[in-house]
């Protein structure tokens, strides 16, 4: 463990949406490091362009560099490069949003996003991450696991209450997904966003573990959640179906 690369990534992690530019003492006190040594790190990763310091405010933000590491990693991702063509085709055929995703933890990242002019939620972006328990995607791929190892996901994910329709009880959570393994698709309604309804189906790889999810999103004023599962259920398990099979044609 190099603990200079440790505290530098802490560092770059401590910017968000609540806390988009910080001084140096701010910055200090939110990585747990005394000011000498937050300059330090703060002047390096400025002089690689990695942040940018207003001369006026002397507060720093993340630089647009940054964005070349999430570019190098959707470029690079071969998850991503076979998927692509299949998410384009669900896109056009559904005219209905679809996003890819993967799952670190308790948490899953959208790694792709196709918008329709439907789009409900439009602070969800590429990177954006969320809770994996009450998500669609997340539940798709938590159902593909052994239960036991799902259990203990679910245990460990932070369970609010989202909307009044989250589901947070273990127990119920659990029949969750042993209902999506027994269909091989995950249904959530308005569970983390008002009037949203989402279906997703993991993408599973050689070995039969869940790697990622598609899903379709779509607005519960447009479609019940009946008539959104009858329409949309059986294309995204295709879909996901596709993806997985052209990864074990690779060898992925």
């Amino acid at each position: 463990m190099v603990r200079s690369v440790e505290k530098a990534f802490r560092v770059l992690t401590a910017f968000d949406v609540s806390r988009p530019t910080l001084s140096l003492t701010q910055l200090a006190a939110a990585i747990g490091l005394d000011r000498s040594a937050t300059q330090r790190f703060t002047h390096t990763l400025e002089r690689l362009g990695y942040l940018r310091k207003d001369p006026a405010t002397k507060h720093f933000e993340l630089a647009p560099r940054i964005l070349a590491l999430a570019h190098h990693y959707t470029r690079a991702n071969s998850l991503i490069e076979r998927a692509m063509p299949v998410l384009q085709h669900l896109s056009q055929t559904t005219q209905e949003t679809i996003n890819l995703t993967v799952r670190d933890d308790t948490e899953v990242i959208f790694v792709s996003r196709f918008l329709s002019r439907h789009v409900l939620n439009t602070d969800v972006v590429i990177g954006t991450r969320l809770p994996a328990f009450c998500m669609a995607s997340g539940l798709a791929m938590l159902s593909a696991m052994p239960r036991e190892e799902a259990r203990q996901i679910l245990l460990r994910s932070d369970r609010r209450p989202f909307t009044p329709h989250t589901v947070t009880d273990i127990d119920a959570l659990t029949a969750q997904l042993a209902e999506a393994a027994e269909k091989g698709y995950a249904l959530a309604f308005e569970q983390y966003y008002r009037s949203d309804v989402s279906i997703a189906a993991p993408i599973l790889d050689r070995q039969g573990i869940p790697i990622a999810a598609v899903n379709i999103a779509v607005s519960r004023a447009r479609f019940s959640p009946e008539e959104a599962e009858e329409a949309f259920s059986s294309l995204v398990v295709a879909a996901a179906a596709g993806i997985s099979q052209s990864g074990r044609a690779r060898g992925a």
